[in-house]
């Protein structure tokens, strides 16, 4: 099987495991999602009592329904929030909690909601990242290793966010997951696959001995003209950084 098809059995076997055990959440069914989760708000407690969440002034939250609490979490506690859009067709968003009524957090950490209250902001003007937290279908808690849910957008965002200089090798990346998504697959790495430091499950946080680094800049070579048409701002940010694929 080629890399890419290990990758997609690891994924049809967890969304199918999740729909079988009922433990999957709205919205469902989750095949082909960032899978929701029952228990999906407590991981997001957990995760904001790390010290690099409280710690952090500028936290990157992907948009998907499982870390929608920590979007919340993230306004409660006076950080910048930093929201891709999703496919990040439309770029990112910036919610400032100070400009957002605090009856409204909830409101914000939604995908409706950020448009409503987030400003939209180019990468290149978008403040140093302390912690980024992503989604994923599956991740192995040994390496580091994750798989989102193949469209790689997790990828995109920290290749731009890297490649502005907003994130590095020492920017902490965490997932929150349920306990059925940790795996011990030796999932196939990728060049531009972004790893996980910190895995937060319902119940627990794994500290991860990562064995890959992560990745540094856009890969251009991997960027199609399909994801430069869909993407506007990659095409816009290579024009910026001169880059040719």
């Amino acid at each position: 099987m080629s890399v890419k098809d290990v990758k997609q059995s690891i994924r049809e076997r967890i969304w199918k495991l999740l729909e079988e055990k009922n433990v999957a959440s709205f919205p469902r069914p989750v095949y082909g999602r960032i899978p929701n989760f029952i228990g999906s708000d407590r991981a997001c407690e957990l995760a904001a009592s790390l010290p690099e969440f409280t710690r952090a002034r500028v936290i990157k939250i992907n948009p998907d329904s499982p870390q929608r609490y920590c979007r919340e979490l993230a306004l409660s506690g006076g950080k910048l929030l930093i929201m891709p859009t999703p496919r990040i067709r439309e770029g990112f968003l910036l919610l400032d909690p100070r400009r957002i009524p605090r009856q409204y957090y909830g409101e914000a950490s939604t995908i409706r909601g950020a448009f409503k209250w987030g400003v939209p902001i180019k990468p290149w003007e978008m403040p140093n990242i302390d912690l980024v937290i992503i989604g994923s279908v599956a991740v192995n808690p040994g390496s580091g290793r994750r798989l989102g849910k193949s469209h790689g957008y997790a990828e995109i965002e920290w290749g731009i966010a890297s490649a502005l200089g907003r994130v590095n090798e020492g920017t902490p990346v965490m997932t929150t997951v349920h306990e059925l998504q940790l795996v011990g697959d030796d999932i196939p790495r990728e060049p531009f696959d972004l790893p996980v430091d910190i895995v937060v499950t319902p119940s627990r946080v794994i500290r991860v001995s990562r064995v890959d680094p992560k990745p540094r800049g856009i890969y251009w070579e991997f960027v199609t003209e399909d994801m430069l048409r869909e993407i506007p701002i990659l095409r816009e940010l290579r024009n910026i950084l001169g880059n040719r694929h």
